[in-house]
């Protein structure tokens, strides 16, 4: 893979984002059950136990 330009001007690259209408916000959060599983299982690799 190559590097072939650098955009160094913010506008060309804020109008090449609105082009491809990207954004950058979660279109909604992840459910809470997720989250707290994903919290449980950090907690059981890390080995903190209370």
């Amino acid at each position: 893979m190559r590097v072939v330009a650098f955009l160094t001007e913010y506008a060309v690259v804020d109008r090449i984002i609105r082009h491809l209408e990207l954004t950058f916000v979660a279109e909604k959060p992840p459910p809470p059950h997720v989250v707290e599983q994903l919290a449980l299982m950090a907690t059981e690799e890390s080995g903190e136990y209370e």
